[in-house]
């Protein structure tokens, strides 16, 4: 393997599992308690449409086999206008990602060491000192970036599986609640789509550092399938097993509930391993969404997309000026809204990153359907279509924020094309 493409099959897949891997597994059942088991409604809805998502982008990637992600895919069959928007909407989605994923992680250790989130401002110290780890991280390369995903992955991935396989089997079926929102199917599977997307987001993770990726014409597209169905699978099993464990209203307030339903089942040392193995998975999906984030910003300013800082790199390739500012605005959205509830700021930052991520998944889907005498048509067509449902599912507000960041990068786009004249 050449040095200027240090990561592998192996590394590439963990970066794709590590990434939908995180915090949504472990907290999203919270934010999904008003729905009961309803919500698997939408946990089916979402895993057919990540699926799809996933064969759509293995294609893409394999026709484009380039660093960007979404960002390339936009790009090259729309355009200029449209990778700008992709580029930037991305770009704003992970950043808000990764301050969600960073508030779970402070959920984590507050299950481990409850003094240490006791007070808002301790729970955003503690998100905050997980951000810039894995930030210093990212900064020591892209290779050690990629082994820390390998491991962290390894280290999440099988407990997750053992504990959904078990814990499904210890529910009782008498205290099961089907819905306890008291709203139509069709409200409950819209609100639920929305929300579980959040758990599988990442699934592109492999395709926007490609340029570093070996023999990505293959890696990539494998990596993207194996990595969607293994994440998918997990996260649906023991996301579900915990919804029907934990009383509705335990469920509804608790900051690590995949913690409290192992404390339930088999008492206080399950719930602290479950809640380190909690902060282990958020730590490694904060450390592969830090790299996403560098990554996606360094193809946009290679391409004369982004402002130059965001395409310096160093000796090693990485891209500082990209990873710094992107935890910068993460550590902003963290400290803006420290006053809330961990759930509450979980819940928002994932609707809102969900929103933003939403359309480079719409525009990626209808750059394939633009394709010329390729195959896998009705798959994109498909996704298209889920994409649309998910991105109306996600509210007005989230909505309404995730236009008004897209229209903020509007007068950087005007800017970039007039200096490109000039």
């Amino acid at each position: 393997m050449s040095a200027a493409r240090p990561l592998g099959l192996w590394s590439a897949t963990a970066l794709v599992v590590g990434s939908m891997i995180g915090s949504g597994a472990f907290l999203l059942p919270s934010s999904l308690a008003p729905f009961g088991l309803a919500s698997l409604a939408g946990w089916a809805v979402t895993l057919c449409g990540a699926l799809l998502l996933a064969s759509t982008f293995a294609r893409l990637s394999a026709l484009w086999p380039q660093s960007g992600g979404p960002y390339v895919y936009a790009r090259n069959a729309f355009g200029d206008f449209a990778g700008f928007t992709v580029a930037w909407s991305y770009w704003v989605s992970v950043w808000c990602a990764n301050a969600a994923i960073a508030v779970a992680f402070a959920g984590s250790v507050g299950a481990l060491m409850p003094a240490a989130t006791a007070t808002p401002a301790r729970g955003a110290a503690c998100a905050l000192f997980a951000l810039w780890a894995c930030t210093l991280v990212n900064l020591a390369g892209v290779r050690e970036a990629g082994r820390m995903q390998v491991v962290t992955t390894a280290l999440k991935l099988v407990p997750l599986l053992l504990f959904g396989l078990v814990a499904i089997w210890a529910v009782d079926p008498s205290t099961l609640t089907f819905n306890p929102s008291g709203g139509s199917m069709a409200s409950v599977m819209q609100s639920t789509v929305a929300l579980t997307l959040w758990a599988l987001l990442g699934l592109e993770a492999a395709t926007v550092p490609a340029g570093a990726v070996d023999d990505a014409e293959r890696t990539v597209p494998r990596a993207t399938l194996i990595g969607t169905l293994l994440a998918g699978i997990a996260t649906v099993l023991a996301c579900t097993a915990v919804v029907a464990l934990l009383p509705g209203a335990q469920l509804a307030t608790s900051s690590a509930p995949m913690a409290d339903a192992a404390r339930l089942l088999w008492g206080p040392t399950a719930g602290i391993a479950l809640a380190a193995v909690m902060a282990v998975s958020c730590f490694g999906a904060l450390n592969g969404w830090v790299l996403v984030c560098g990554q996606v910003s360094l193809a946009a300013a290679r391409d004369g997309m982004f402002p130059s800082l965001f395409a310096r790199c160093d000796a090693r390739g990485t891209p500082v000026g990209g990873v710094i500012v992107g935890s910068a605005l993460a550590s902003v959205l963290v400290m803006s809204n420290y006053s809330h509830s961990l759930v509450q700021l979980f819940t928002f930052s994932i609707l809102l990153s969900t929103a933003a991520t939403l359309v480079p998944y719409v525009v990626s889907s209808a750059a394939w359907l633009r394709q010329r005498g390729c195959a896998g048509r009705v798959v994109a067509a498909l996704a298209l279509i889920y994409a649309l449902y998910a991105l109306v599912g996600t509210g007005r507000e989230a909505l309404a924020w995730g236009a008004v960041l897209i229209l903020c990068g509007m007068p950087l786009y005007t800017w970039r094309r007039f200096a490109a004249r000039g």
